[in-house]
């Protein structure tokens, strides 16, 4: 088997491109590692501008009940610029995070269990 090695430095023969879905993927997977954050679905999710002086990501997302908002969207920023610029050639040169809503838990998963009992003997 060869070792073949990476040597930025050396003179490449020719160049790399990267496809906007693999971007796009790219920073699906980013977001998902941020614990609070679910993307909202669809198209409406990431929206990526390649322009010439970096990448402009808008991320639209739900976060969970209990979670610090500003936190979370600063944690969201982080973690897809350090993952994009790390696995691609692309430099993020700006993310704005979109929530479009708060999901709060179910009533059960809340009420202590003599609450929950109360309940369903009014219903």
């Amino acid at each position: 088997m060869a070792n073949v090695r990476y040597n930025p430095n050396a003179k490449q023969n020719g160049k790399v491109i990267y496809n906007e879905g693999i971007v796009n993927g790219i920073t699906s997977l980013a977001v998902k590692e941020v614990e609070g954050v679910e993307l909202v679905s669809g198209k409406k999710g990431i929206r990526l501008y390649f322009e010439k002086d970096g990448v402009y990501a808008d991320i639209s997302v739900v976060v969970k009940y209990g979670y610090n908002i500003p936190e979370l969207a600063f944690r969201i920023q982080q973690t897809i610029k350090q993952t994009v610029e790390s696995m691609t050639v692309y430099k993020i040169a700006r993310v704005n995070v979109h929530i479009q809503g708060v999901e709060f838990p179910e009533i059960s998963a809340v009420l202590p269990p003599a609450m929950e009992a109360k309940t369903e003997e009014n219903a």
